[in-house]
């Protein structure tokens, strides 16, 4: 066995009542390297994880190793069903991913159709890490996320097109280049809540300080994507609020006029930039163990409270209750 003290591996290696013990632990759960461990790698992990919850890790096993394969479980596995992640769904694959995207709507936001294939490309690719990082424990029909998916897309189509239209006019360029963060931050307004609707329809399992289910809340659901919305845009605002200015400025010196071929290589690597500090500090806003008063509960919903007071009966009810709001 282990002569390391033990731990206990499912829960946070930092303090996650602060900023920073949410920052250091997303810093390290996101970190885009695990995107290309091999699926022999990380299923070993997996079972790594779960020999060790049952004190049966392999002899001579070192924390060290324990550490990693938590690592790589969390990056790539969801919480609450233990199923691998889709590898471009990952929070993980942020970086790579909403780099080259976020880089090119930046880059090609003159011409109509530009517009129109980035915003497609940006909010299928957020429809998936939608999907991937969603609350599990409330299933979502085929139907649903299609509907989902189209509506966000069309949101964030109109919107692009409308404010383009509305300022290519009106508004100076460095203006028009806000186009793309406009579009991106309506559709995360749309495509969030729609991705996850059945937890706003039918609440979220919600429970008390030692993990034993106790209701359901329709408030908890709309109190946790509201966060993932605020931190989706978070996420992003830096990279397309800055480097539009940036480029504004750069692009009046003949020698970035020269070399114009070069011009999305350049915003691409730039939003990468931002999104490796940028993404694990949006995740870090809110804690991921989201709570909830119960006297909120009593006051919005009375009916889950009721189940809430028969599940306790014999015992105090709880003034917080507990979920995962995802991510």
């Amino acid at each position: 066995m282990a002569a390391f003290p033990r731990f206990d591996i499912d829960k946070p290696l930092w303090d996650q009542s602060t900023f920073s013990g949410r920052l250091m632990n997303f810093f390290w759960v996101t970190d885009p390297r695990t995107c290309i461990v091999s699926e022999e790698t990380l299923d070993a992990a997996k079972q790594l994880v779960e020999q060790y919850r049952l004190g049966k890790e392999p002899p001579g096993t070192t924390r060290e190793q324990i550490v990693y394969a938590k690592k790589l479980y969390e990056s790539a596995f969801h919480p609450d069903t233990g199923d691998k992640q889709n590898v471009f769904g990952r929070m993980s694959f942020q970086v790579p991913g909403g780099m080259a995207i976020t880089g090119a709507m930046l880059q090609f936001y003159r011409t109509a159709p530009a517009v129109v294939f980035w915003q497609w490309v940006n909010q299928s690719f957020n429809a998936l890490v939608n999907y991937t990082n969603r609350n599990a424990k409330s299933p979502t029909t085929t139907t649903q996320l299609g509907v989902a998916y189209v509506s966000a897309t069309a949101s964030a189509m109109i919107t692009a097109l409308g404010c383009k239209s509305f300022w290519q006019k009106r508004a100076s360029t460095l203006l028009q280049r806000y186009v793309p963060f406009a579009a991106v931050a309506a559709a995360n307004c749309v495509n969030i809540p729609l991705m996850r609707q059945n937890e706003l329809i039918y609440g979220i399992d919600v429970y008390d300080e030692n993990e034993n289910k106790i209701t359901q809340s329709r408030v908890a659901a709309v109190k946790g994507i509201s966060q993932v919305v605020l931190s989706r845009i978070v996420m992003c605002a830096p990279g397309m609020t800055i480097l539009p200015v940036v480029m504004e400025k750069l692009e009046r010196y003949p020698f970035m006029q020269k070399i114009q071929p070069l011009h999305a290589p350049f915003q691409v690597m730039a939003v990468g930039c931002f999104l490796i500090f940028m993404v694990p500090v949006a995740c870090s806003l809110f804690p991921q163990r989201c709570s909830l008063k119960t006297t909120t509960l009593e006051w919005l919903e009375p009916e889950m409270y009721q189940k809430l007071k028969e599940t306790c009966a014999g015992r105090d009810v709880p003034t917080y209750v507990y979920f995962n709001k995802g991510l």
